[in-house]
């Protein structure tokens, strides 16, 4: 089996900044892409960002130039760092990861992270 457990949400104000974490853990052979995606409230998970095992990364329109996504040096983690946030960044933050476990192919989910942009 294969774990993702996400860090770091919580409350902030506008114009805040929160720095989420995820690491992933348990029958991992190799870890192709980690991403971020958020669900707000009556509406559809979405994607936040991406990045690949090389380090290329993909972001939603909606935080270009807000937010960072990075692998840890162990490649096994990522982080979201997330820079002037809007109250439309408030969703829980959900990581993913596409691998190859001792089982087989696998894209597991954390258990999500509240994040509240309000004053």
């Amino acid at each position: 089996q294969v774990q993702l457990v996400e860090s770091g949400g919580g409350l902030v104000q506008p114009g805040g900044s929160l720095r989420l974490s995820c690491a992933a853990s348990g029958s991992i052979v190799t870890i192709y892409t980690m991403g971020w995606y958020r669900q707000a409230a009556g509406k559809q998970r979405e994607l936040v960002a991406t990045i690949s095992s090389g380090g290329s990364t993909n972001y939603a329109d909606s935080v270009k130039g807000r937010f960072t996504i990075a692998r840890g040096n162990a490649k096994n983690t990522v982080y979201l760092e997330m820079n002037s946030l809007k109250p439309e960044d408030t969703a829980v933050y959900y990581c993913n990861a596409d691998l190859l476990a001792w089982y087989g192919r696998s894209s597991p989910w954390g258990q999500g992270t509240q994040v509240t942009v309000s004053s």
